[in-house]
């Protein structure tokens, strides 16, 4: 069975479209032709949303996944059985609120790691907080830190004062290889398999690959700090942020 297009890489603003059922699995997963929805990875959790179509109960997608048995499929996980059919045409409404604030997350945290220039060893987006606050965190590979938050958080927010654009572009695997300091993770690398890669640059501050959703400009993270940095073990630290609206 053939690849889900991608929407959300097109146009990450995309917050409706229609597609087609492909199938429903065992599970009860949808799986459709093209998605707005993100997939879970790279630290940043899958989307949510709803799926109408005419005639029948609207279906709520609690969860969005990659199929590990084909490559590039999305698998739309809905909270309940639904009367959805292959062949069905649906409408896809994405939860917005909570993307637009994993996309802020998202691009903050690039910035973070140019504000640290120390090897990524992991990373993650965090779900919606009591007060409606998306937290996101990097850990990083540093021996001994001698870090100020408030001075940080200066840095950062300073960074994202510049309201610079942000783009994609596409290099070869072979690209990539011949460049191994784009990439900036220790422990995930770049997804391959369709032979490009696709690359985030911030423009004239950072560039790396990366496969999530992000804003066109950093000037609509708004204000952003520095929440705690945390010791995970003998060099590896992890300095969380958090938006302040």
């Amino acid at each position: 069975m053939s690849a889900t297009k991608a929407l959300y890489r097109e146009d990450a603003y995309c917050q409706t479209a229609t597609a087609k059922v492909l199938e429903v699995t065992e599970d009860g997963h949808l799986i459709l032709d093209q998605s707005i929805f993100y997939p879970m990875g790279g630290g940043q959790p899958g989307d949510k949303g709803v799926l109408a179509c005419a005639g029948k109960a609207d279906v709520q997608v609690m969860d969005t996944r990659n199929n590990r048995e084909v490559y590039g499929q999305i698998l739309h996980v809905v909270s309940q059985p639904c009367d959805l059919q292959a062949g069905d045409e649906v409408t896809m409404q994405l939860d917005w609120a909570i993307r637009y604030r994993r996309m802020r997350v998202h691009t903050a945290l690039h910035l973070l790691s140019v504000v640290l220039p120390f090897p990524v060893t992991g990373g993650a987006i965090g779900e919606c907080l009591t007060d409606e606050k998306i937290d996101g965190r990097l850990d990083f590979d540093i021996a001994d830190p001698d870090f100020d938050k408030a001075a940080l958080s200066a840095q950062l927010q300073a960074m994202v004062d510049k309201h610079a654009e942000v783009s994609d572009q596409w290099i070869t695997d072979a690209e990539l290889d011949a460049n191994p300091d784009l990439v900036k993770t220790m422990s995930v690398q770049p997804p391959r398999g369709s032979g490009v890669i696709r690359l985030v640059n911030v423009d004239g501050l950072d560039l790396q690959p990366c496969g999530g959703t992000h804003l066109a400009n950093i000037g609509e993270i708004g204000q952003v700090r520095i929440k705690k940095i945390e010791n995970k073990g003998k060099i590896n630290r992890r300095v969380r942020i958090v938006l302040e609206a």
